[in-house]
């Protein structure tokens, strides 16, 4: 069963790590809208093989597995979620980025709240196969209901290594076109809370975005039937699982920014999105709206790249 009704807490020296070597900015974590609502990952840890096949009025979309890696998964996002962070911060300073980047694992790992360390370059490294070897088709953003895209979510990988140590060097990671350009285009990126990367459960972190792409700052949220949620999630589940997953979501009221409330019709259960923000300031679920730029980047104990290194490969 998935684990969808907590947040981890924050990772042995947790911080929100300078990715860049402008130290005194608030580096926005931003995630790619097209992303956000429809079945493009695998919202379980265990391996998917099975596709994902969604079709909903005009619009359409198809996942396949790799045999050998499994369907990257919504934690396996994470690292595109980071790659947009870097894409939009080179575009808010001024500079050109491109679809190739290079980074350090480590900040990686801190930039997404995960621990460090060898295990987790490891689980680092199978995550960049997943995502490189997980194939997608759709029509969201083609010019004409004809029109199609197909891409990978990398474009490819690769490591250095220092070959006397063993140890890490950098890397760099291509992004495909589809999702490079999502991200560059105007209105193209939200910006997500950063406690988003501490929760724990599939579900969970795919009803945050949902809820991030939808309910917004809307005065009176965003509704779904539990029916709908089903379809557009593109979970593996049985239906009456993912209900049940999606209640311990509710119950917990773990998700950052946005409150979740189910109330039940004569057709379907309804599943009501509202910004904590909106809710009365006398509701325990209450809390006020922030500064979108708030997160404080702080020095790094390993060396960083500079912006301009992190945005385009060598």
């Amino acid at each position: 069963m998935l684990s969808t009704m907590s947040k981890r807490s924050q990772p042995k020296g947790d911080t929100q790590p300078d990715l860049f070597t402008a130290k005194f900015a608030d580096i926005p974590i931003r995630d790619q809208r097209d992303t956000m609502e429809r079945p493009f990952f695998s919202l379980s840890k265990k391996p998917r093989l099975a596709p994902i096949e969604y079709r909903v009025g005009d619009v359409w979309v198809e996942v396949t597995a790799n045999s050998k890696f499994g369907m990257a998964s919504i934690w396996d996002a994470d690292i595109l979620i980071w790659a947009a962070t870097q894409v939009t911060e080179a575009l808010d300073r001024g500079l050109s980025p491109d679809r190739t980047i290079r980074f350090h694992p480590y900040n990686l790992l801190k930039a997404v709240r995960r621990p460090v360390g060898g295990d987790h370059y490891r689980r680092l490294r199978e995550a960049l196969d997943r995502l490189t070897h997980t194939a997608v088709r759709t029509n969201i953003r083609a010019q004409g209901k004809k029109k199609s895209s197909s891409f990978h979510w990398l474009e490819g990988w690769n490591e250095v290594v220092n070959e006397a140590t063993g140890d890490t060097i950098a890397m760099t990671l291509t992004l495909p076109d589809w999702l490079f350009s999502g991200i560059v285009n105007k209105g193209g990126v939200l910006t997500i809370h950063e406690d988003y990367f501490l929760l724990t459960g599939g579900i969970g972190r795919w009803l945050y975005r949902v809820a991030r792409k939808h309910a917004g700052s809307q005065e009176q949220g965003w509704q779904f039937t539990m029916r709908q949620l089903y379809e557009k999630s593109g979970s593996a589940a049985r239906f009456s699982d993912f209900a049940l997953d999606v209640r311990r979501v509710i119950e917990s009221d773990c998700l950052p920014e946005y409150a979740l409330s189910v109330h039940r019709t004569a057709e379907d259960e309804v599943v009501t999105f509202t910004p904590r923000c909106r809710l009365s300031a006398t509701d325990p679920r209450f809390q006020p709206s922030r500064n979108p730029r708030r997160r404080t980047g702080l020095g790094m104990t390993e060396p960083t790249l500079s912006l301009a290194s992190a945005v385009t490969a060598e």
